[in-house]
């Protein structure tokens, strides 16, 4: 009887040796959100609509300055200012995609195999965030840089002609992939505190949108006091050319939007740790 058991112990150990016991790092869970992120046909097309957004409404409205055909608004317009005219527009398509990325999951099912592979669930919060942010950051980045040397050219013997190296220009390119990045960190937060497609996209909408101008229903003392912190106000302050009395300065600005950044993640963490699925 003992040496059948002897037997079967030896044929057992070499399968027990050759599987190594899974360890849920950090880096693990960064591997998988990449992979996932890429495997959405949605990625790729979000991505891309928040690429072509930044550049056609740029190479649009620097076109149009250079035909004369734009109202007064635009009289005192830069290149930077005409290339950074899509922001408001990339930042909807990149948001969309954000909340996709982390509400999607709860709208499939999919999150509880998610949660299950990673049972402290934080760090896949972190790792969606962080990834997102990046590639949502770098495509804008590049998007705002092409739009700006593209429609310098444009303009170019015009009063609104720039280069690389005039005071501010390269502040707001990169504030701006800067502003769009968190913009993608935030929607995150937002899918994740929410945990609905629908849901996330309509505060995002409401936020960056519709806040702003309903502001203007407010007493004019008290719009001056709230306008500049609201986040769309806050994160555009980041990126603008120029600042005036009533907003921020590009670091006050920063500071901000970082601030809210945080609230969003914070609520999305507390609601991930303490509901269940």
């Amino acid at each position: 009887m003992s040496s059948l058991t002897t037997i079967a112990e030896a044929r057992q150990e070499p399968t027990s040796r050759s599987r190594p016991a899974y360890r849920v790092t950090g880096w693990h869970v960064l591997r998988s959100e990449w992979a996932k992120l890429w495997s959405l046909r949605s990625t790729w097309i979000t991505l891309t609509l928040g690429l072509l957004f930044l550049l056609v409404f740029g190479l649009i409205i620097s076109w149009q300055f250079n035909a004369g055909n734009l109202d007064s608004d635009f009289e005192t317009s830069k290149a930077v200012d005409l290339a950074l005219f899509g922001v408001p527009f990339a930042q909807l398509a990149l948001g969309v995609l954000g909340v996709l990325v982390m509400a999607g999951e709860y709208s499939t099912g999919m999150i509880r195999s998610t949660l299950a592979a990673v049972p402290r669930r934080l760090p896949v919060l972190w790792s969606k965030a962080a990834l997102y942010g990046l590639v949502a950051m770098l495509v804008a980045s590049a998007g705002a840089f092409v739009a700006f040397l593209v429609g310098s050219q444009i303009v170019s013997g015009t009063s609104a002609a720039q280069s690389l190296s005039d005071a501010g220009v390269l502040r707001s390119l990169l504030g701006a992939g800067l502003y769009l990045g968190l913009i993608g960190v935030i929607s995150v937060g937002l899918g994740a505190l929410l945990r609905s497609v629908a849901g996330g996209i309509s505060v995002l909408v409401g936020v960056f949108v519709l806040l702003p101008g309903l502001t203007s229903l407010l007493p004019s003392s008290w719009e001056d006091n709230v306008s500049p912190y609201l986040p769309s106000n806050a994160g555009e302050s980041i990126f603008a050319l120029t600042h005036d009395s009533t907003t921020l300065s590009p670091g006050a600005g920063l500071a901000v939007f970082l601030g809210w950044t945080a609230l969003t993640l914070a609520g999305a963490a507390y609601r991930l740790k303490r509901n269940d699925v």
